[in-house]
């Protein structure tokens, strides 16, 4: 073997096992770890001081970038990760601005296993393990949210949006199943909240449907989905020779975590097959944000085992009352990247009925190449992906090393935090209003006075005087925006849309966002972050004086 192979050969993990190699590759691996170790700093955000992001910030890297000639030392190649590394956010509890969490240490040594393997989870064959994992978490979150195991599937995709794009993608190829082929019908109809995350904008878009054919409903004061609506811009649709095919109903909307009730959908929907003999509207249950409060399911809060606060408890009695229908939903999607501490991307898309998967599957003679074999009995081909990682060993380690009560106690914790940091936020300011229930996000929203939140949802507001509340707020978010390496607060220009007195377009409210997704985040951290905004309100206000003396 020439000395260049060997050379080459040095790149990579050892083919037989050997303790040199195996110890070269640990020592790289303690050199990153000790080195990113070194610039934590609990008191910050980011991993060393953040970057200065001028206009020219991103210009100078095209500019300077290059692959070198001859390779560098792995020293080096080190060295020259760590410069990404430094400014960039480390999510511990100074991290509150959204569903971003750290990933426990069991994902990543699962995400370790599912590197090192390197298979492609599109074939049992080539990815062995994957498709194992991918079994056994299927059948382990089936039996959770209600779906029989023997009858559901899943598969881990590109996080909610996948979900939503695949299902959406099934909705129309189970009721028109020659559209694969011919063509998609112009009068098919979709329906969401309009505070529905943009995954159906999207797939509308990719679809073919297009966004004209996506409807939007109202949302009632708890930000759920206004059925009475549904049921009315569903008639309106077939009034003029539409047909509804698709309802995504949100189980934790992205800002403010407003729950749909899909039971009650559901009772909506059969009512309107029978009407108008429809063939069954198809329900994609949106919980990438929520899913996780599934594992409360079956919890007995009358006993109360891991002994949860009493304000706590009656938030998760709630939460039981909507998850509990999540399982007469078609197809349903666990976003363990979110509430389930896990690494990007690990999805879990779930379908209450496998043989529906024969709508999205392709013909053996398209996959010569995989599958179409007499070995292996795990072909996903009715996935939009072929080469498919096999993100589901991270989830199947998160749920070994968590289990029923790990998860529920942290899911717990969320909660617990946000009502101390509501109870702090309303006590040190009074021009604050909180514009959600308790959830694992709080909303709220500044005043130049006093809160007219109330008068806002009323629709006793000016336009003038409504965009004015937006821009007192925006002005806030971009100061505190500032100082995001200290602690990171989370914003939106559209929690939701309210009426005006003075026009019949609807406004956008532009809120801030406090999002617990830490570990770390605990009660006793809530000072902290109250005595920041209070800082910068300060700041603020000083600055709208100097503003109005000029």
């Amino acid at each position: 073997m020439t000395t260049i192979m060997q050379d080459i050969q040095k790149l990579f993990p050892s083919a037989d096992g050997n303790q040199p190699q195996r110890e070269e590759l640990l020592g790289y691996m303690n050199q990153i770890l000790t080195k990113m170790d070194e610039l934590k700093d609990p008191n910050k955000l980011t991993l060393g001081d953040m970057p200065n992001y001028s206009e020219d910030y991103y210009n100078r890297i095209i500019q300077s970038a290059f692959v070198p000639e001859q390779g560098v030392s792995m020293e080096e190649t080190i060295e020259k990760l760590m410069e990404l590394v430094k400014g960039h956010r480390y999510l511990n509890s100074n991290y509150l601005a959204n569903a971003t969490p750290l990933p426990n240490i069991a994902s990543i040594l699962g995400n370790l296993v599912m590197v090192l393997l390197n298979g492609n989870n599109l074939w049992d064959v080539d990815g062995s393990a994957a498709a194992n994992a991918e079994v056994r978490i299927t059948s382990m979150l089936s039996k959770i949210v209600g779906y029989d195991p023997v009858e559901s599937a899943g598969y881990t995709t590109w996080g909610g949006q996948g979900a939503v794009f695949t299902s959406l993608r099934l909705a129309i190829a189970r009721q028109f199943p020659l559209s694969n082929k011919e063509g998609i019908p112009n009068n098919l109809y979709c329906f969401c909240s309009e505070l529905s995350h943009f995954s159906l904008y999207k797939s509308m878009e990719a679809t073919g449907l297009g966004i004209n054919n996506m409807v939007r409903v109202k949302v009632k004061k708890d930000h759920s989905m206004d059925l009475q609506d549904l049921k009315m811009k569903m008639e309106e649709v077939i009034a003029h020779g539409g047909i509804p095919i698709y309802v995504l109903a949100t189980m934790g909307t992205t800002d403010t975590f407003g729950i749909d009730d899909i039971y009650e959908m559901k009772e909506v929907l059969k009512e309107m097959e029978h009407t108008y003999q429809l063939a069954p509207v198809y329900i994609h249950a949106d919980t990438a944000m929520g899913g996780m409060y599934t594992f409360f399911n079956e919890y007995d809060f009358h006993l109360n085992p891991l002994a949860f606060d009493e304000e706590v408890k009656d938030v998760l009695e709630i939460y039981q009352s909507k998850f509990r229908h999540t399982h007469l939903a078609d197809s349903m999607v666990y976003d363990f990247h979110k509430l389930g501490q896990t690494p990007y991307i690990t999805s879990l898309l779930l379908f209450k009925d496998k043989k529906d998967l024969v709508y999205l599957d392709l013909d053996a003679s398209e996959t010569p190449y995989v599958g179409n074999r007499g070995y292996g009995s795990y072909h996903t081909s009715y996935t939009l992906e072929c080469s498919r990682m096999g993100s589901s060993i991270a989830i199947y380690a998160s749920l070994l090393a968590f289990g029923f009560e790990g998860y529920q106690q942290m899911l717990a914790n969320y909660l617990k935090v946000n009502i101390a940091f509501r109870k702090a936020l309303k006590a040190e300011f009074t021009n604050v209003e909180l514009t959600n229930d308790v959830s694992p996000v709080t909303t709220f929203r500044f005043y130049p006075e006093y809160p007219r939140w109330q008068e806002e949802l009323n629709g006793q507001l000016t336009s003038n005087e409504v965009t004015g509340i937006n821009l007192y707020n925006e002005e806030y978010a971009e100061l505190i925006g500032l100082d995001r390496d200290i602690i990171f607060f989370g914003n939106t220009k559209k929690q939701r849309l309210i009426n005006v007195s003075d026009n019949e377009n609807r406004l956008p409210v532009y809120v801030h966002k406090f999002y617990t997704t830490n570990p770390y985040t605990t009660v006793e951290e809530v000072d902290r972050y109250i005595t920041f905004l209070k800082e910068h309100m300060a700041i603020h206000l000083k600055a709208i004086s100097v503003a109005e003396l000029v």
